[in-house]
């Protein structure tokens, strides 16, 4: 891959923002990501705030770049098999890569409020 060949990504500066993409495969790609949960919590990992980056483009590649709750995670490199399984079966979607990303780090801030009603948190 040259560096005219390198795919820009979006940088990921928090939990990804529904809507943003401007793509008609962004809500049944969320929605498919509401289907992978977290096994230690019972929450999905798109309304935990692990999604951060959904890039889609043309001819149905699909990039998720996500962090997770901690780097000491037991099913890390699960996780990424089940976001992929999630979202290929869309209608439209051709390829999917997942990225783990650190940076920023997860916080419970990253909670969407129906998750942290889920877990009480309120």
């Amino acid at each position: 891959m040259t560096a005219v060949d390198k795919i820009i990504r979006p940088v990921a500066t928090g939990p990804f923002e529904e809507g943003t993409t401007g793509s008609p495969l962004e809500a049944p790609i969320i929605d498919a990501l509401r289907n992978v949960y977290d096994p230690e919590i019972p929450v999905n990992i798109f309304d935990l705030g692990l999604v951060y980056v959904v890039d889609i483009r043309e001819g149905g590649e699909v990039y998720v770049g996500m962090t997770l709750t901690a780097p000491g995670c037991p099913v890390a490199g699960e996780i990424p098999v089940w976001v992929r399984d999630a979202i290929l079966p869309v209608e439209g979607v051709n390829s999917v890569e997942v990225e783990i990303l650190w940076d920023p780090p997860w916080t419970p801030d990253n909670m969407s409020e129906a998750a942290k009603l889920d877990l009480g948190m309120f």
